[in-house]
């Protein structure tokens, strides 16, 4: 399964600092509990990813399903 591979898989995202100063992002579904922890400067790094990714796909010009945003 690559990126651009849809799926049915449904699962829970959690985004969140724990007491050891550390940044989670935990995903729970079906058969999957996975906590990751980041030091503040890779999560800082992974938001920034995802913002850059958030531009491109506006860029597209569509959204979810492949319907055109408006």
């Amino acid at each position: 399964m690559g990126i651009n591979s849809e799926s049915d898989i449904a699962a829970n995202l959690q985004i969140g600092p724990t007491d050891q100063g550390m940044v989670r992002i935990y995903v729970e579904g079906d058969g999957v509990d996975l906590p990751l922890d980041f030091d503040p400067d890779e999560a800082t790094e992974i938001a920034e990813e995802l913002m850059a990714a958030v531009e491109v796909a506006r860029g597209m010009g569509t959204g979810k399903k492949g319907k055109k945003r408006r």
